[in-house]
């Protein structure tokens, strides 16, 4: 199974649904897929998808998963690292009117850098990544083993991050 995450940003990654959906349509992915479409205006028509799903759903996607296809976030990336695993990053870009600034390629070049991710800029190399996904990772494999502490580091973010979440939705 494949698990796709858009993250909670509000402004719509119709470029990274729709893509990953017409992969999935055409037969270039075999795999079935789940995917968190966040605000998209896309609805999938060969995927399964959610807007947004529990965190507990989340990570048990993640630990479930073969392949995790994330935007460039810092949170979903680490969450995809705390699973010993290389994510495929498509970050949000500035010029698509999917963030407003380029961080996500940014923070995506860093950890391609530091041989963390697969990083996929331009949906054109995204079917390739994901079919030739074991290759690309065996030499990453060892890069993605967490050093010492980081797992905790991951734990106390995620756990932050989920105690925020909740107290903007009891603002509501």
């Amino acid at each position: 199974m494949i698990f796709v995450t858009v993250g909670t940003h509000e402004q719509p990654f119709d470029r990274l649904v729709k893509g990953i959906d017409q992969l999935k349509g055409e037969g270039i992915i075999q795999q079935d897929i789940f995917m968190q479409t966040g605000y998209c205006s896309y609805k999938p028509e060969f995927c399964y998808y959610k807007d947004f799903i529990p965190f507990d759903e989340m990570m048990k996607r993640m630990r479930e998963a073969e392949i995790v296809v994330t935007h460039g976030g810092t949170g979903s990336i680490m969450l995809v690292l705390y699973h010993h695993k290389i994510p495929v990053v498509v970050p949000r870009q500035k010029k698509y009117h999917e963030h407003i600034d380029d961080h996500q390629v940014v923070f995506c070049k860093t950890m391609e850098s530091k041989r963390k991710i697969v990083a996929v800029y331009e949906l054109e190399d995204l079917g390739p990544a994901i079919k030739n996904y074991v290759q690309s990772v065996r030499g990453l494999q060892k890069a993605a083993s967490p050093g010492q502490g980081l797992e905790e580091k991951a734990r106390i973010y995620s756990q932050k991050l989920n105690e925020l979440c909740s107290q903007l939705m009891e603002q509501k």
